[in-house]
């Protein structure tokens, strides 16, 4: 209903993300008003309230490419992104527990597989870890300096290509005054 009220207000570049803030806004709610009144609700749901959201980030993104490309590109599309999600979330994961609990740990996935804990942060008895970074907060800082990363290869990439380019248009422009 209020996606339906704001919808003539909201450029179409910015529709899926201000739906996907309506909805995160809702699912929010949602949430703390099931743990305040309906506790044994609330834990036996546990994180699948908070992937309403994470579903719908997904299904915003692919509605918006599929409206515009063939069946084919859509897959690979999806495919792609499917991969993409997976990996950004192994590494922030993989970071946040290193950081927040000084361990690499390997679970029992497998029944033939034991649990196994790597010492990654502790030196003798000094155990350097964070426990900030095991909690929701830590996850955004990690996060944003995953993405301050990306972004400064990225923009390191592009220089890089200017560069060349200015390079290659001197060197044409030095033949030809021969």
């Amino acid at each position: 209903v209020i996606i339906s009220l704001i919808r003539k207000l909201i450029p179409d570049v910015a529709r899926t993300p201000c739906e996907i803030v309506v909805i995160a806004a809702f699912v929010t709610i949602t949430k703390m008003l099931t743990e305040a009144f309906l506790p044994e609700l609330y834990n036996s749901l546990g994180v699948f309230l908070s992937l309403l959201v994470v579903n719908c980030i997904v299904l915003g993104r692919a509605e918006a490419f599929a409206k515009d490309n063939s069946v084919v590109d859509s897959l690979l599309d999806g495919v792609g992104n499917g991969i993409g999600y997976t990996w950004a979330i192994c590494v922030i994961a993989l970071i946040r527990e290193i950081l927040g609990t000084g361990l690499l740990t390997f679970g029992k996935i497998f029944t033939f597989l034991p649990f196994v804990e790597i010492p990654v942060l502790k030196f003798g008895s000094v155990n350097l870890a964070m426990s900030f970074f095991v909690n929701p907060a830590g996850g955004f800082l990690v996060l944003g300096v995953v993405l301050a990363v990306i972004a400064l290869i990225q923009q390191r990439a592009e220089k890089k290509k200017k560069f060349k380019k200015v390079a290659e248009m001197k060197k044409i422009i030095h033949e030809e005054a021969k």
